[in-house]
């Protein structure tokens, strides 16, 4: 999912305006001059950010492009306001990772009040964790009923590859092609998948039923009321063009 935050920073500011601050002085004694260390410190607009929620599928649909809503923007603006420069940020998040377009983007461009309310949520997830299925993807680790379930790393992987797609369907041939790349690995038939799914169901134990069989074609995980996927606090940090 790609979305756009535009951040406009005017060439000129006005300068701030400053008053003195009251002194208490001895009497008879002439008062000091303020110094600028006196001045109460003060704050002018410099610029503004503009969050865009629109992935490229959206986009798409609506006959346009994201480099090409950045560059009408940008020219917009070049004709409105000469001296602006502007920088434009595309946010990227993992794909199925689910909320508002706008909600991402603010949260991976570390928009503060985006963060904080990540963090609240992550934190009300945390106490509640003693029921249902947690996938950490940050931490690499899986809680059932707020125990650590002991899944092997290549168990991990073929949760974390479908919990990534979610609602779709991996062909046998996909996860063995994405998960069995390395030299080290002995590169199993598609079937061989069907003894490491049996193996994760089991190690899941009463929500096995969200990694889903489709006869015939694969695999495909489907998120239960009771199933959390955590991300992490941060989100990959956002790609410049």
């Amino acid at each position: 999912m790609s979305n756009i935050a535009l951040l406009e920073r005017p060439a000129s500011t006005r300068a701030p305006h400053l008053r003195p601050v009251p002194r208490f002085v001895e009497q008879d004694a002439p008062a000091a001059p303020a110094t600028p260390e006196d001045l109460p410190a003060t704050r002018s607009p410099r610029g503004f950010a503009l969050y865009v929620g629109l992935d490229e599928i959206k986009a798409a649909g609506a006959g346009v492009s994201l480099p090409l809503l950045v560059d009408a923007l940008r020219r917009t603006l070049a004709e409105l306001a000469p001296e602006a420069e502007t920088h434009a940020t595309v946010a990227l998040a993992p794909h199925g990772s689910g909320g508002r377009d706008l909600d991402v983007v603010r949260l991976a461009l570390h928009e503060p009040g985006a963060i904080a309310r990540a963090k609240a949520a992550t934190e009300t997830e945390e106490k509640n964790e003693d029921y249902g299925v947690t996938v950490d993807i940050s931490r690499k680790r899986v809680l059932i009923d707020g125990e650590s379930a002991a899944f092997t790393y290549k168990e991990f992987e073929l949760l974390q590859y479908l919990v990534l797609r979610e609602g779709r369907t991996i062909e046998r041939s996909e996860l063995v092609g994405a998960l069995w790349q390395a030299p080290e690995d002995e590169t199993p038939g598609e079937r061989t998948i069907d003894v490491h799914v049996r193996r994760l169901r089991a190690k899941l134990g009463r929500y096995e039923d969200i990694v889903r069989t489709v006869r015939g074609v694969g695999y495909r995980f489907d998120r239960h009321a009771d199933v959390v996927i955590r991300y992490g606090h941060g989100t990959p940090s956002p790609d410049r063009f």
